[in-house]
């Protein structure tokens, strides 16, 4: 009996230490939200502050002015103008792949690509390639350090994000005032020209440092989650060639890839990749197997109750979209990269709410899904037309969960260039070694 009474005891103790360490961690991570959110952005800077969630800007959490200007920013119009320069950055950063005669590490290219794409696609800025990559590694600095803990030590994690924002905002400081200095040559409205037009227009004069604190969230939202996506979905072309095959079949049929291999120029536009539906399964399959982050945080605004518990009004609560996605009744062998769940034939996802919610949902979903769907799926077609790329690896890597999803070892795959009829373009010293005698 004592025995048993020590076991019990024993047990008891350890449920009580497991609750007091998740409520640690649950307080911990709101304050880390709370300090990303700071971090971003100047104390002089006098934009609203946003309430509900731990204020991640992309995911609506803003003032009412600026939940219009990101509903500007990532409107119909908007990306139709954003899709062809987007399609340009992709197509040289797969010829820079498929041109590297090693393997490269693709979360890593692919962070550098979803960077790229913000600096020249959302804010138009014209760097140099060499001060873009400068800008880059002080950038990705920045990123590493933005959840250290508030100690303002020499050498600590919290001075070197700090002194890394410093050097960001004195880059990006220099772009914007070069950008409004030359306003020629623009064929469309960038998200910082919307951004300040929309200012203008709501009487709201945005100053320098409010402009650089707006570019730099602007930047983190397109960031970390796009590159983790991209990662994904060649992971998954990777190991699924027969869905890759599949894509290709359909860009033919929609008359977007020429029989012989070719991409047909000039034909992407949102109409085209709405319609199709094979490719919006797969990003879709991706981003649900794939989420990039774990969850999110909501500030309860009236109590209620769930499961008969009740949850007073005020109190943080986070959800958890990979576990909402691993236990949806409706997704049937959940495990399983299925893109065909999400065809009209199955619509596995319309058989309630929120059972798919990759982009959050309700009032405070992503403002910036639409922009991200488009990136991963002209990126898909991209590499279904243009690109071959072989696991550099015997098996593929483990994945881990923390920052945002990713592969250990950043995924290493070798990308070759194609000809006109899809076969590979080897580099010459490996053509002239396969050649037959």
């Amino acid at each position: 009996m004592l025995f048993e009474g020590l076991e019990l005891v024993s047990a008891l103790a350890t449920l009580a230490a497991c609750l007091v360490s998740v409520t640690l961690l649950l307080a911990v991570s709101q304050q880390l939200w709370q300090l990303r959110w700071a971090a971003t952005r100047d104390k002089s800077c006098k934009l609203p502050i946003p309430k509900g969630s731990m204020g991640f800007p992309l995911i609506g959490e803003t003032g009412h002015w600026l939940l219009q200007v990101f509903s500007k920013i990532f409107s119909h119009e908007a990306l139709e103008s954003y899709l062809p320069k987007i399609q340009l950055v992709i197509q040289d950063t797969l010829r820079a792949w498929s041109s590297h005669p090693e393997a490269i590490n693709v979360y890593q290219e692919a962070q550098k690509l979803t960077f790229r794409m913000a600096i020249r696609v959302l804010l138009g800025f014209s760097i140099p390639e060499e001060d873009l990559g400068h800008l880059f590694e002080v950038y990705q600095q920045f990123v590493e350090n933005v959840f250290s803990l508030p100690v303002d030590l020499p050498f600590s994690g919290y001075r070197r994000g700090i002194q890394a924002r410093q050097i960001l905002q004195k880059g990006l400081e220099k772009a914007i005032r070069e950008k409004l200095q030359c306003t020629q040559g623009k064929d469309y409205l960038d998200a910082l020209d919307i951004l300040i037009e929309s200012s203008k227009e709501h009487g709201k004069e945005m100053t320098m440092q409010e402009l650089k604190d707006g570019t730099l969230e602007l930047i983190f939202a397109a960031y970390a989650t796009t590159a983790s996506a991209s990662t994904s979905l060649i992971m998954q072309l990777l190991k699924h060639p027969a869905v890759l095959e599949k894509l290709r079949e359909e860009l033919r049929a929609q008359g977007i890839l020429h029989s012989g291999g070719c991409l047909c120029e000039g034909t992407l536009c949102l109409d085209t990749l709405s319609g199709l539906h094979y490719l919006d399964c797969v990003i879709k399959e991706v981003m649900r197997l794939f989420t990039p982050i774990s969850g999110g945080y909501r500030t309860v605004l009236q109590t209620f109750e769930l499961d008969g518990f009740q949850i007073p009004k005020g109190w943080s609560v986070m959800y958890s979209i990979r576990d909402t996605h691993d236990t949806a009744p409706v997704f049937k062998d959940v495990n399983v990269f299925d893109p065909d769940r999400f065809s009209q034939a199955r619509s596995e996802d319309k058989d309630g709410r929120f059972h798919y919610l990759p982009f959050g949902g309700g009032v405070r979903t992503c403002l910036g899904k639409h922009l991200a769907k488009l990136f991963l799926k002209v990126l898909a077609v991209e590499l279904a037309s243009t690109s071959r790329f072989e696991l550099a690896t015997r098996t593929f890597p483990r994945i881990t969960l923390v920052p945002v999803l990713h592969p250990v070892d950043g995924l290493s795959v070798k990308f070759f260039g194609l000809d006109s009829n899809q076969n590979k373009i080897l580099p010459e010293t490996e053509a002239m070694l396969s050649a037959t005698v």
